[in-house]
């Protein structure tokens, strides 16, 4: 990526708040007993609402901050955020307005009217974290596929508050630049868990070949695996869910152990 592009990339998540699809249908969210979601609208920069779910836990260690795959929506965190409230993590899933109705109707995107690309998810990212400074806890990002390559950048030009990243299916999945996510990773200085399948080795493996030396990074490659954050659903990963989130909880326990 060039110098210009991503000055330019840094201005936009500082300005505002290619994915490998899925296969399948419609997921049901029965893998576990859904938390109490409160409603959330959020404005982008662009004046776009967006459209989240807030999962609060009684006495927070963090706040984690969910971004969903491709034609998806947040209710791919239906069954995610619940366990993270159970193991004292609060939670805020949104809808981008890149998505679509995987797990559940994505009434950001509905919304919009319209198909949007995934850059043009940035303000909707960063309006989530804008409005996660305000609740003063320690912020973890999370991106499931191409939202997994954007939390770099914001990572990279917004750091206030962003104590680490889990990413779950990396890539450099945007055609205007194919090295804008090893780029941006370059400049991140907080832990990274970086997991995707076997078969997504060689678009993660660059990713987190770029990051800084840091010995709490992860690199995690599941014996059993699905693309993005699916790969902790048991309806979507039957074999591998538990054994995925055992990696999941043991990276988040040592990131917060001290914050």
């Amino acid at each position: 990526m060039t110098r210009l592009t991503f000055v330019a990339l840094a201005l936009l998540f500082g300005a505002s708040a290619c994915d490998a699809n899925p296969k399948g249908s419609a997921v049901s969210n029965t893998d576990a007993q859904e938390a109490a979601a409160q409603p959330v609208l959020l404005k982008a920069s662009d004046g776009v609402t967006v459209h989240g779910f807030w999962y609060k836990a009684a006495q927070p260690k963090a706040l984690l901050l969910l971004f969903h795959q491709a034609r998806s929506s947040k209710d791919e965190y239906a069954a995610i955020a619940p366990r993270l409230v159970e193991a004292g993590y609060s939670a805020l899933a949104i809808d981008q307005r890149a998505g679509g109705e995987l797990f559940g109707k994505n009434e950001t995107a509905a919304a919009l009217g319209r198909k949007a690309d995934y850059l043009e998810a940035v303000p909707d990212l960063k309006a989530a974290l804008n409005w996660g400074r305000q609740q003063k806890l320690p912020i973890i990002l999370w991106g499931s596929s191409y939202s997994s390559s954007l939390i770099f950048p914001l990572a990279a030009g917004d750091p206030q508050g962003i104590v680490a990243l889990l990413s779950f299916s990396p890539g450099e999945y945007f055609d205007s630049d194919k090295q804008m996510v090893r780029t941006a990773a370059a400049k991140v200085n907080v832990p990274v868990f970086l997991a995707s399948t076997q078969d997504e080795k060689s678009e993660a493996d660059p990713v987190m070949a770029a990051l800084p030396k840091n010995s709490a990074n992860i690199r995690f490659v599941p014996e059993h695996g699905v693309h993005g954050s699916s790969m902790l659903i048991a309806s979507r990963n039957p074999q591998g869910a538990e054994a995925n989130w055992n990696a999941v909880m043991r990276f988040l326990q040592g990131i917060t152990a001290t914050k």
